[in-house]
C-alpha cells in the first residue's frame, strides 16, 4: 500500500502537515480582523486574496521570530503593536488619512493632534486593535489547535524568507492601491516617526522577559473567569467614547489588563486553557461589534447578514474544536 501523502519516512509529518499551522493562521488572521469584524462585508470574501498576504503573513512572521527567539506572549504582543504601527501608518496610513473611515465617523476629528496630523483615539483603537486580534487571538487559537507544536518554529528558513517576501508584495499592493484610490500620502515626517515608533516597538519586544517565568505564587483563576474578564474588557475597550475621556480610558484599560493578565499567568494552574479562554472572550467581542459596523457602514444586506452569521459560527466551532484541544493537553508552554 502506498505511504498517505501527508506522512514522511520514520513517522515525522510530511511538507504539507507541518506548514498547515502557518497556513491556518495566514488565513485566519485576516478573517478575524477584518471579516469578523465586519470592516468588510462577507460579500467581499475575495479580498482575502489582498489581505492575507499582509495580515497573515504578518502573524506568522511575529509568530515565527518570537517563537525562534525563545520569547513568549509580551514579546508577540509588543510585536503586534509595532504590527498595528506599521500598517496603520505606512502600508494603508489610515491613521495619518484626514477621510472619515465611513460616513458619521467623528473619531478623527474629535481627538485630532494637529501637531501630529492623526487622532489619539485611533492611534490607540489601532494599535491595540491590531495587536489583539490580528495577531494575538488568531495565534493562540492555531497554537492550541496544535499543542505538540505550539512554541516550536513552524517553518524552515526558505518558509520564513518566503513568508516574508509575501508579506512584502502584499503590503506593497495595498499601500499602491489605496494611496491611487484616495490620493493621499502621509508627510515625510510623519513616515519617519511612524518607522521610529515601529522600530522602538520591536526593541521594546526584546527586551522583555523571556518565556519561562517562575510562579509568583497564588492560583491563577479558573479559564471561564479569565475568559470573561477579556470579554469584558474587550468590550469596554471597543465601546468607549471617541473622545479624549475615552482615550484616556482606553489606555488605562489596556495597561490595568496587562497588569492583570500578567499577574494571573505567572500563578500556579495556568496553561493553554486560560489563554484560549482570554482569546475566546476577546473574539466574542469582535463577533458582536461584526454585526454593529454591517449596519454603520450600510453593508447590512441580507446576504451579508448571513454571510456574517456563518463567520459567526465557523468562529464558534473552531473555538470549540480548541477548547477540546486544549483540555486533552492540560498545560501548554
Amino acid at each position: 500500500m502506498a505511504r498517505p501523502a501527508q506522512a514522511a519516512p520514520g513517522g515525522r509529518p510530511g511538507p504539507l502537515r507541518r506548514v498547515a499551522p502557518a497556513l491556518g493562521l495566514f488565513l485566519l488572521s485576516p478573517l478575524v480582523a477584518e471579516y469578523l469584524l465586519g470592516n468588510v462585508p462577507p460579500s467581499e470574501i475575495w479580498g482575502l486574496v489582498v489581505l492575507a498576504p499582509m495580515y497573515g503573513g504578518g502573524a506568522i512572521i511575529i509568530r515565527e521570530v518570537a517563537r525562534r527567539a525563545g520569547r513568549g506572549w509580551p514579546t508577540i504582543i509588543l510585536l503586534g503593536c509595532a504590527y498595528g504601527v506599521l500598517e496603520a501608518t505606512l502600508i494603508d496610513q489610515t491613521l495619518f488619512n484626514p477621510a472619515p473611515l465611513f460616513e458619521g465617523d467623528v473619531s478623527r476629528t474629535s481627538t485630532l493632534i494637529p501637531a501630529l496630523g492623526f487622532s489619539a483615539v485611533n492611534a490607540v483603537g489601532f494599535t491595540a486593535g491590531h495587536a489583539v486580534w490580528s495577531i494575538g487571538v488568531p495565534i493562540v487559537v492555531v497554537e492550541t489547535l496544535v499543542p505538540r507544536r505550539a512554541t516550536t518554529p513552524w517553518l524552515g528558513i526558505p518558509g520564513l524568507i518566503v513568508t516574508c517576501v509575501v508579506f512584502g508584495l502584499g503590503s506593497l499592493v495595498l499601500f499602491g492601491g489605496i494611496r491611487d484610490d484616495s490620493g493621499f500620502m502621509a508627510s515625510p515626517p510623519q513616515r519617519i516617526g511612524a518607522a521610529a515608533v515601529v522600530v522602538l516597538l520591536v526593541v521594546a519586544a526584546f527586551l522583555v522577559g523571556r518565556r519561562s517565568r517562575p510562579a509568583k505564587g497564588g492560583r491563577s483563576p479558573k479559564p471561564w473567569l479569565v475568559g470573561t474578564a477579556g470579554f469584558v474588557a474587550s468590550a469596554a475597550f471597543v465601546v468607549r467614547p471617541e473622545d479624549w475621556w475615552g482615550t484616556a480610558a482606553g489606555i488605562a484599560l489596556i495597561a490595568v489588563t496587562a497588569v492583570v493578565v500578567g499577574r494571573w499567568s505567572r500563578g500556579d494552574g495556568w496553561d493553554v486553557r486560560h489563554r484560549l479562554a482570554l482569546a475566546g472572550g476577546a473574539l466574542l467581542t469582535q463577533a458582536f461589534l461584526g454585526f454593529l459596523l454591517l449596519f454603520l457602514h450600510g453593508t447590512a444586506t441580507t446576504a451579508n447578514l448571513i454571510g456574517q452569521t456563518v463567520l459567526v459560527l465557523g468562529a464558534l466551532a473552531l473555538f470549540l474544536v480548541a477548547r477540546r484541544s486544549a483540555r486533552r493537553a492540560g498545560t501548554g508552554g
